[in-house]
């Protein structure tokens, strides 16, 4: 494919100053590869962010998406969509739950979670209702999702932050349940199963177990943010699933739509009649062309065998990472699961992104101090090889550097 002309990149005078950019522009993509417009080739360890689940220009997602957009794009929420009862069916299949509400990303799939807790608790006669939220959690930047956020530099300037919620730390069963005992008004729990902006830290197999019999005891709900480590990023669809346990909310958006925007919030029994007619809403949410390339990702996904691939290849690129960096003074840990995974060092690592792209590979520090891999699930073990070499000693320099 012949690049298009060259894009202003740098400055940008029109565009508001809310990303610190790197100083190139993509053109093009095929597959775990993409290509800036001046023609440099970069191996994808970033996925949009967790977005990109098949990759760039599937060969089965492009023409469906291209026959959907030759029918229909968008006809709005006064009218049955056919294409949304399909996704919304498949994704209770996959989840056990029973009824979807669709919008277009997590951070409105977060925000109408956290409206369907407020309407639970008043329906129960809880005037002040309350939800558990975490430590490094991240849900968001509206006003409600940045204050379920756990990171104060995020929240920094954008006060006063709403209330009803009460913070405890991830994976520590004392603490929800000395809130369980203290906090009278509370009405949900709301977790990432794996904190993706706050640093690759995923919440226990038994941690969730307990959690779930916590809400059980109580009449909690219980609210699984799946923004980024579900659809299929794990090794299952939903992360979860590891231990065999089901949400009552499960907000999802990123991979579910490969790159269009998609987002979803699937409920089971407890929580999928809170709302009814004019409690929410959206416009662009549930639109033929969103709900088309949902159908398409899943189908594609459970054709080409991709959790499969995800858990294995993922396996691979964590277990070369481990022995490449081993011994290396500065490297905290490797953790995540599957193609969800983080390298922690011991100092702030920014740097490293722009390190990593001259060097022909796509990433992101999360939290400072975290290298953030989350590439396509369609990532093969010679490109997960490929990353090893290329990754491994960019962090050893660099940590040599700082040393």
């Amino acid at each position: 494919m012949n690049a298009p002309d060259k894009l202003p990149v740098s400055p940008e005078p029109h565009v508001m100053h809310t990303y610190g950019r790197l100083p190139l522009a993509l053109s093009h993509g095929r597959g775990c590869w993409v290509w800036d417009t001046d023609g440099k080739k970069y191996l994808d360890g970033l996925g949009g962010i967790a977005v990109n689940t098949l990759g760039h220009a599937h060969p089965k997602l492009v023409p469906a998406l291209q026959e959907q957009i030759g029918k229909l794009i968008h006809s709005s929420n006064y009218y049955l969509v056919p294409l949304q009862e399909q996704l919304a069916a498949k994704l209770c299949e996959l989840s056990g739950l029973s009824n979807v509400f669709f919008c277009s990303t997590g951070l409105e799939a977060n925000e109408c979670a956290i409206k369907i807790a407020r309407k639970f608790g008043h329906d129960k006669g809880i005037d002040r209702p309350e939800i558990v939220v975490y430590e490094a959690a991240f849900h968001g930047r509206s006003i409600a999702t940045l204050s379920a956020t756990g990171n104060p530099k995020v929240q920094a300037g954008f006060g006063p932050l709403v209330e009803g919620f009460v913070r405890v730390p991830l994976n520590d069963v004392a603490a929800i349940e000395e809130v369980a005992n203290t906090h009278k008004n509370v009405v949900a729990v709301f977790l990432e199963v794996i904190q993706g902006e706050g640093g690759i830290h995923p919440a226990t197999v038994e941690y969730l177990r307990e959690v779930r019999r916590v809400c059980d005891e109580n009449d909690w709900l219980l609210m699984l943010d799946e923004v980024q480590c579900g659809m299929g990023r794990t090794g299952k669809w939903f992360a979860h699933q590891w231990a065999g346990i089901h949400p009552d909310v499960m907000p999802l958006a990123k991979g579910l739509g490969s790159g269009v925007p998609v987002g979803a919030v699937v409920c089971g029994p407890k929580a999928a009649n809170v709302f009814g007619p004019g409690n929410h809403g959206t416009t662009f949410g549930g639109n033929p062309l969103a709900m088309r390339a949902g159908v398409e990702t899943i189908r594609i996904m459970e054709e080409d065998g991709l959790l499969a691939n995800a858990a294995t290849v993922g396996a691979l690129l964590k277990s070369g990472l481990e022995r490449e960096l081993a011994g290396v003074k500065g490297v905290v840990e490797v953790r995540g699961q599957g193609l969800m995974l983080g390298i922690a060092l011991d100092r702030p690592c920014g740097d490293i992104l722009g390190r990593a792209a001259k060097a022909g590979l796509m990433l992101s520090v999360t939290a400072d101090r975290v290298i953030r891999l989350v590439p396509p699930l369609i990532l093969s073990a010679d490109e997960a090889a490929q990353i090893v070499a290329i990754l491994c000693p960019l962090i050893k320099a660099f940590l040599s550097e700082a040393s």
